[in-house]
């Protein structure tokens, strides 16, 4: 394809495909600096000291060496200073890192099996890795991944965009990027997960914003979209009964709003209404029994498969 990049090596880093990366580089490289310069000073001063100071008299082996206050204080507090720098540097990507963007582009749901990954679109797409099919995302814009795990814990990790999220069973985890310019990146999964993790490697292709609209937009699935599926399993487990959609009070807490919403709870703490709270809330509805409202909704886990928990997430993101 003619818009994928040829990057030039330019270290013994992998290519830095996102702006964030550049960030991780270069407190990488303080990192390494600033270490080489330690083992210099704190190896070459003793191997000096050892020479220039070696005792050879007698009067000189029972000398009396003193210490020097200023000097104490200050190879004590100079590496202080430099790790509540690197601690500080280190806290702001990471949360650059963690963080995703309001300006979101994409979201796909990533599902991780021995040894395969599961990429679903909100428009219905649905791929495998295992048939060769690539993660298809937007360069130039953020795209966020939802992930989870249906077996044991994997971990989806991208080295040209320096990002690297564990996939759970049981729960969902997140992790954003966006690349600055179309190509492919290699994904591998960095937690043992049994005898084929080594080759349980699939591509990320970024494509230019205006064609991954068109292909996002093509080939439709009409209604059988997540949300849409999510929707049809509201209605049959008649959770209208007690969560209304249009903002009005009933049994339980509305729908509408919920998503991304503060939530406080009887016992007096609070959580956002993210997708793990979501899925908690819908499988052990009491985990967390929110403020003014009665325990009155059944448990659902063992009676809903991770796909319909899936799609009913996204049917309740969809109401607003």
């Amino acid at each position: 394809m003619s818009w994928i990049t040829s990057y030039p090596a330019t270290t013994f880093m992998p290519i830095q495909a996102t702006e964030i990366a550049k960030e991780v580089d270069l407190l990488y490289a303080f990192l390494i600096i600033s270490s080489l310069i330690s083992f210099v000073i704190l190896i070459g001063g003793m191997t000096w000291f050892l020479i220039k100071f070696k005792r050879t008299t007698a009067d000189q082996k029972s000398a009396y060496i003193t210490h020097n206050n200023f000097a104490e204080f200050l190879w004590s507090f100079i590496p202080l200073v430099i790790m509540m720098v690197i601690f500080y540097w280190g806290m702001v990507i990471f949360e650059k890192l963690r963080v995703p963007p309001t300006d979101i582009a994409a979201e796909i749901h990533v599902t991780a099996e021995q040894w395969a990954w599961t990429y679903k679109y909100a428009n219905g797409k649905e791929f495998y890795s295992s048939a060769n099919d690539p993660l298809i995302v937007p360069a130039g814009k953020a795209t966020k991944l939802i992930l989870t795990s249906k077996d044991v814990i994997h971990s989806f990790f991208v080295p040209t965009f320096r990002a690297k999220q564990d996939a759970v069973p049981g729960r969902y985890t997140q992790m954003w990027f966006e690349p600055t310019q179309p190509g492919e990146y290699i994904v591998f999964c960095t937690e043992y997960c049994g005898t084929k993790h080594s080759g349980m490697m699939i591509k990320i292709k970024a494509v230019p914003s205006e064609e991954y609209a068109a292909w996002y937009h093509a080939e439709k699935k009409g209604a059988d979209t997540p949300a849409d599926k999510g929707k049809v399993i509201f209605a049959q487990r008649a959770c209208a009964s007690c969560h209304s959609i249009d903002g009005s009070r009933i049994v339980g807490p509305t729908m509408k709003g919920l998503f991304g919403s503060n939530r406080k709870f009887a016992d007096g703490s609070a959580a956002s209404a993210d997708d793990n709270y979501l899925r908690e809330s819908i499988l052990v509805s009491t985990a967390k029994i929110v403020e003014s409202y009665p325990p009155a909704m059944p448990l659902f886990q063992g009676q809903l498969t991770d796909e319909e928990v899936e799609n009913l997430i996204e049917y309740i993101k969809t109401i607003k």
